[in-house]
Parts: structure tokens; sequence; C-alpha cells
């Protein structure tokens, strides 16, 4: 099989044309993107075709999962717990989103992606380039948007590139991408595997790929940072701007039709569902898009407008308008929304994701 083809059957983009009028010297420009571009894709070829015959030490060395008693951790009475007992025995931050041991993430990831390449031979060359073929979350990760937001005047390698060192520069936005896994893990019953949140759940890319726009925007590559938050329109269907705040531990669940403003501020740990959106009222420019506090939930079709703040640990009922501040603790519904019962410590209702408790009666207006 050629490079040419081998690129092409896991999804790697194909060879851009010179088109009439270059020069020999575009030509060889345009050669050598292509050939940076498909290096990984021969790469997860190789391990693809000889991947049942590494030994297995060797798939533990790729999948991280050494053994630990080879690396001294364990005295001569005790019993090396298996893998699986490692990730139930993980210990998590109250209120936090994201494993202690945050390698866990990734050392699962890979065990699941082995495993599904065992089962489905089929997606043997897919998960290897997207996941095996990589040493970390941050480079599969990288891997993923570039393939996904690239288009024909935007390479992925040069997105790849733009990811990677965006990365290696700022590893707290790894920590948030891990801790924005563990909220999907934990919140959605739809998803099984961490794995499924990479590959194929757009809400997560989206933040991601914001994420990465941002620091862009705070580095006043403004231009650039634009450019990304349209691919991600586009392909994603959310709509965030770079200059907007996003805590760590966010699930967008669904996703299509999110959009937040520019001055939005959305702290840790909030779940916001499909159509909601954050956005400003009038012309001036300035501070005036919604704050969204710790343990929020938004439900469906939400629209919220104007620098107001919707309190902590507060839920908002799908279909509803915000246009005045809502206290922490309180569900708020109804256009315009008013709050229903008297505030209800909890602690944040994001995680639980109940949209439908308190909802019997409007005990008062904001």
């Amino acid at each position: 099989m050629t490079a040419l083809a081998a690129a092409t059957a896991i999804g790697v983009t194909s060879k851009p044309s010179c088109g009439p009028g270059k020069t020999e010297r575009d030509a060889s420009r345009h050669r050598g993107s292509f050939r940076a571009s498909t290096r990984r894709g021969n790469e997860a070829l190789h391990h693809a075709r000889g991947w049942r015959s590494f030994t297995s030490r060797a798939i533990a060395d790729r999948m991280g999962k050494v053994s630990r008693q080879e690396e001294g951790e364990f005295g001569e009475e005790e019993e090396e717990t298996t893998f699986k007992d490692e990730v139930k025995q993980a210990e998590f931050d109250e209120g936090a989103a994201c494993p202690l041991n945050a390698d866990i993430v990734w050392q699962t990831m890979c065990k699941e992606a082995r495993a599904d390449a065992d089962k489905e031979p089929a997606l043997a060359s897919y998960l290897f380039s997207t996941i095996l073929a990589h040493k970390s979350l941050e480079d599969a990760l990288a891997f993923v948007l570039a393939n996904k937001l690239k288009s024909t005047v935007l390479l992925d390698s040069q997105l790849l590139e733009l990811f990677s060192a965006t990365y290696r520069r700022d590893g707290h936005l790894v920590k948030m991408a891990q801790a924005d896994m563990q909220a999907y893990i934990e919140r959605d019953p739809a998803c099984e595997k961490y794995m499924h949140i990479l590959l194929f759940f757009k809400g997560f890319q989206a933040i991601q790929a914001h994420r990465v726009a941002s620091a862009l925007w705070k580095q006043d590559r403004k231009p650039l940072a634009l450019l990304l938050q349209s691919r991600i329109s586009e392909i994603f269907h959310v709509d965030i701007h770079p200059g907007a705040n996003i805590g760590a531990g966010i699930m967008l669940d669904h996703a299509t039709g999110v959009v937040i403003g520019e001055t939005a501020v959305v702290e840790d740990n909030v779940s916001i569902l499909h159509g909601v959106t954050l956005g400003g009222t009038g012309t001036k420019d300035g501070d005036r898009h919604p704050k969204i506090g710790t343990g929020v939930v938004i439900g469906a079709g939400v629209t919220i407008l104007g620098n107001l703040k919707v309190g902590a640990n507060s839920k908002i009922g799908a279909g509803s308008v915000v246009l005045r501040d809502i206290p922490e603790n309180c569900t708020a519904v109804g256009i315009p929304a008013r709050l229903v019962g008297g505030p209800k410590p909890e602690s944040q209702p994001s995680l639980s994701m109940d949209q439908v408790s308190g909802l019997s009666d409007y005990a008062y207006d904001i």
C-alpha cells in the first residue's frame, strides 16, 4: 500500500492540488506539507499491521501499564493490583471533576481502544491513528482536533503543530480537558468510555478547540483565534467567542446550537445542554454577557441575556429566558424566568443533572 493510499484509508487529508499558475517552489511546499500531514498516518499503518505481534511488555509500555512492583512501589508481601482495580480505587477530590491521578484517564483510554481494536478489526487503523499511536492525551487530542477542523486552505499539519505547541506551552489546558472528560463520564448515562468522549463527543471537542482559540486570543493572535472560532462553529455547530472564559469540568451535552458571547464567564463544573445562548443585548461594547456560577445546570433551549449573574448551584429550566440575576441555590423556569420555591442549598446540581425537581409551584418572583 502506498503512503497516499494509507493516509487516505485513515482519513488524513488528501494531497492538495497546486492549481494553475503555481510555481515549482509552491508545488514543493505543498508536497512538503502533505508529507508532514501523512507522517502520522504511515506510523499508524505500521502499528496496525504489526500490533498483534507486539510483546505484552511492549503493549504495557505503550499504554502506561508498567508493573509498579518492578518499579519498587510494592513490598514483598504486597500484591500488585490490576489496572481495572487501580481505576476503581482512584481517589477524587470532593466536588472536583478530575481524578487525582490524571494518568489513569489516558491509560484507561488506551486500554479501551485496544479492546475495541481486538473486537472490531475494521477499527484497528482508526484507533491506532487517533489514540494508540500517540504517547499522551495531549498528542491524541491535538491529532483529533486537527483532523476535525482542517480545510482545503487550513492543513491538518498546520493545525496539528498549532495545537501541539499550545499544549506544550500550557499544561493547564490538558488538565482541564481531563476534568471535562471526567464530567462526561460521571454525568452522561450514555457515555461508557473515555475514548468515546475524545473521538465522538462534539461538545467536548468544541470546548477543547475553544480553549486553544482562547489561548491565542490572550496572546493577541486574534485573527488566528477568530479563524478557529469560525471553523469550530462550522464543524461542531458550537459558537464560542475566543474571549469567553470557560472553567474546568464543563459538559456540553449534545452541544448543537450553543452560543457563548465574548465577555461571558462559565465557572467550574457547569452542565449546559443544546440550544443554549449566553448572549448580550444592545450595541454597546464592554462587559455585556452572562456570568454562570459553579455547579449550575442550564437546560435545553435556555436564553440568558445581558451582563447578569446566575448564582452557584442553580438550575435553569429548559426553554427559559433569563433577563435578571438568579440567586445561588435556586431554580428558575419560564419566559421570563421566575424562581420556583425558595432557595434550596444543594451541592452542584450540574453533577446530578436533575432538571425537574422543585417545579411544582411558583412561590415568588425574581
